[in-house]
């Protein structure tokens, strides 16, 4: 079996761990007789200040014939924040429409966490977000005093919307975020979190913050209470968001599945990394499960680290047992985070991050090592 894969090595830090992840997803591919074919995509900052293009429908029509996009990182401080993120990131999320963000958010051992008396068997849960509506839909503005009026629309697979506002202030100036969540965008990624609870230990967790966004976050929990009817074996309950991040360090052990709107899906994914051992350690999905879906780890790009084969790459190489998972090699995939694990247990290699002195493609070597000899 042959896969073809399209690569985005990024920018700053990520053509380094991308080829980290690539040199141990081919030892695996390897070990199980089948093949990567890797295409690469050079988009982000260099692309960008060359040609003052983000990412174009024809280079999106051409990831569209793929499965699953391996990513490195996208950021850079020549270019204005937001830029790269909302023209390349987002464009894809949206245009490709991956609707759910997954984070396993797992406690690896051999690794330290913040959280005093917890260790690999109390934190180990994931993190279903959805990925392409609420305040992340990129519709707002500012108004100066007097009388002005802005149109929007969103254009999805499942619906169009069009807003138009008209706004009348004397405040010397305001600034305005418009953010919305469907039946049909909510409904889709609380199933998939609920089959992902069937498959696990029948435990989900929702957040929101209906208390007081009750429009959109009261319908959030009207929606998860209608697709929570045809799983009746599935425990659940309600969280606000500020208090499942009280929980997420007092208790992580509560949660095996937990499911959230977008807002408020990437904070708690941050506090999630964190709990695990840090952003070196936090692999992330964007998936759309009928089809195209991206695979990547989920800090940034860290510019100053650029060129010094520093940096740690566990993220980036769990992120890619993820893809190898999404592409049916279960066994393969298995083989990837075994490898990464036994490598954090011995200790001997590893990145300054974790203590250590190891280079990044040091980490690379030996994590292929191991899962060759797995």
């Amino acid at each position: 079996m042959n896969y073809k894969v399209p690569v985005i090595p990024g920018d700053g830090i990520g053509p380094e761990i991308i080829a980290e992840g690539k040199k141990v997803l081919e030892a695996a591919a390897d070990k199980h007789s089948f093949s990567l074919d890797w295409i690469e995509y050079l988009l982000g900052a260099e692309h960008y200040l060359k040609t003052g293009e983000l990412v174009s429908e024809e280079t999106l029509k051409s990831l569209g014939k793929y499965k699953a996009i391996y990513l490195g990182a996208i950021g850079d401080p020549r270019v204005k924040p937001g830029v790269l993120e909302k023209g390349v990131l987002l464009s894809m999320r949206f245009y490709f429409d991956q609707y759910v963000n997954l984070r396993p958010v797992k406690l690896l051992e051999g690794i330290w966490t913040p959280l005093k008396d917890k260790g690999p068997k109390d934190i180990d849960f994931v993190v279903v977000r959805e990925n392409t509506e609420d305040m992340y839909i990129g519709l707002g503005g500012r108004a100066k005093s007097g009388k002005s009026h802005a149109d929007f629309e969103v254009i999805r697979t499942l619906y169009n919307i069009k807003f138009g506002l008209d706004v009348e202030t004397d405040s010397a100036e305001i600034g305005y975020q418009i953010g919305e969540v469907s039946r049909e965008g909510s409904s889709r990624v609380i199933k998939y979190a609920f089959d992902l609870a069937m498959k696990r230990r029948k435990q989900l967790a929702s957040v929101d913050k209906a208390n007081v966004l009750s429009d959109i976050y009261g319908f959030w929990r009207e929606v998860f209470l209608d697709v929570a009817r045809s799983y009746p074996e599935v425990k659940y309950d309600f969280n606000f968001v500020d208090a499942i991040t009280m929980w997420f360090v007092k208790n992580p052990e509560w949660f095996d599945v937990v499911v959230a709107p977008n807002m408020f899906g990437d904070i708690i994914t941050d506090l999630g990394a964190m709990i695990q051992g840090g952003l070196g350690l936090a692999p992330g999905a964007n998936l759309n499960p009928e089809g195209t879906s991206m695979f990547e780890p989920i800090h940034g790009s860290a510019p100053k680290y650029r060129g010094m084969n520093k940096v740690n790459p566990i993220a980036t190489i769990w992120a890619g047992a993820m893809l190898l998972e999404h592409l049916g090699q279960q066994e393969a995939s298995r083989d990837v985070i075994t490898a990464i694990e036994r490598n954090l247990r011995e200790g001997k290699i590893k990145t300054y991050d974790l203590g250590g002195k190891s280079t990044t493609s040091q980490v690379g070597d030996e994590i292929s090592r191991l899962v060759r000899s797995s």
